[in-house]
């Protein structure tokens, strides 16, 4: 049975993250995956790194992370996600979203964010090709964007040279507490017999088979970290605790090459729209429009409504994008507590037990998250505060 210092289950940008830093302070980490490392949320989300989406009480994480992310080969022994910086746009088309942008400069502004806002030809003067319907937006210089695709192979070189053990496509189904730490593998159940019955005259017999064997699998470790997107609740609950966790089933589109017809990270006041230019002049659009799925089966299908409104919207911002070919679709499933703050930190009642994501906006603050916990789980004092997740317990 292989032994470890800490197994850390999920293997997004937060789980790499929080093993990458165990690892460099010294503990032995194993970190484990039901698929390949950042594939599922980390993988496929819009690369978004803003301000002007999260929530004011993530401002300090965000910042924090931004820097992380602009210096990812320093920190990643040469990995590299195509990080950019960019200036960041939030718009508001009427009087409502307006006002929304107000309220929302006010606040993140007061927790450090550096937003101001402009009038609509101000905005227009940083972005040229953004529509002439824009009667406000709200502008942040600390913004930008980085290839999400990227960030599964930047990590898996670094976490390599750290000396964690990555065991990609390895489902864990159980999770046992045991003395020393906790044992973790796939369940495997073997039933044995059947059901029969026979009748004879007046006389029934009845057999009922009820035997299970169980194996579980060789990962032992003295701590524990959860960072299973999704699945932290499922994961959660195999130590006897529930977590209320939501499931999103995002969309995203990614045009053909365009010329330059934006130079900023955009977004609406709404929300429901986030866009960015990559270097190649493909243009990437989201906004968190819903497409069909759940946790357990996954993505299934995109919603050709949700497709064909969130591609309105963009080219209602930019309207140049409406000469824009679609070049292909995806999903993404993202976690999401109820306050839309971040699972981040020990696991209430289950010692040496820690988790960590499930929080709106989760990529662009991950690898400061992780650091954070690490440094709570090697002893030190962290950068800045964890959250208790006391408040995600069933009423």
């Amino acid at each position: 049975m292989s032994q470890f210092d800490c197994a850390v289950i999920g293997a997004g940008v937060m789980g790499c993250s929080t093993a990458l830093f165990l690892a460099r302070g010294g503990m032995r980490v194993v970190l484990i995956d039901r698929g390949a490392l950042c594939r599922q949320a980390s993988g496929v989300n819009a690369g978004t790194l803003t301000l002007q989406m999260t929530r004011a009480a993530l401002i300090p994480y965000a910042m924090a992370a931004w820097r992380m992310w602009m210096a990812t080969p320093e920190w990643l022994a040469g990995g590299d996600v195509m990080a950019r910086a960019r200036p960041g746009l939030s718009v508001a088309f009427t009087a409502g979203e307006a006002a929304m942008l107000e309220q929302r400069a006010r606040i993140r502004g007061a927790a450090g964010a550096p937003i101001e806002l402009l009038s609509g030809a101000a905005a227009r003067a940083i972005e040229p090709g953004l529509s002439p319907n824009v009667v406000l937006a709200g502008h942040c210089p600390v913004d930008g964007f980085a290839s999400a695709y990227l960030t599964g192979r930047a990590f898996m070189g670094a976490l390599r040279h750290a000396g964690v053990e990555v065991r990609e496509h390895h489902p864990v189904s159980a999770i046992l507490r045991e003395a020393t730490g906790f044992r973790i593998g796939d369940i495997a159940v073997t039933r044995v017999g059947d059901i029969a019955a026979t009748r004879i005259g007046d006389i029934a017999a009845t057999r009922i088979g009820d035997i299970a064997a169980t194996r579980v699998g060789d990962i032992a470790a003295t701590r524990i970290v959860l960072a299973g997107g999704v699945w932290l609740g499922d994961l959660a609950a195999m130590l006897g605790v529930g977590l209320r966790i939501r499931t999103l089933i995002n969309q995203l589109i990614v045009t053909a090459p365009l010329h330059q017809v934006m130079r900023t990270v955009l977004g609406v006041a709404s929300g429901l729209l986030s866009l960015k230019q990559y270097d190649n002049g493909s243009v990437l659009v989201g906004g968190g429009w819903q497409g069909a799925g759940d946790r357990h089966g996954g993505p299934l299908a995109l919603r050709m409504d949700s497709l064909l409104g969130n591609l309105r919207l963009a080219a209602h911002t930019i309207p140049a994008l409406r000469e824009a070919v679609v070049l292909r679709a995806w999903l993404g499933l993202e976690a999401e507590t109820d306050d839309a703050l971040p699972v981040l930190g020990p696991l209430p009642g289950v010692s040496d037990a820690w988790a960590i994501g499930s929080v709106h906006s989760g990529y662009t603050s991950g690898p400061f998250m992780g650091k954070i916990l690490a440094q709570a789980i090697l002893g030190t004092p962290p950068d800045l505060p964890l959250f208790p997740l006391d408040r995600l317990l069933p009423a």
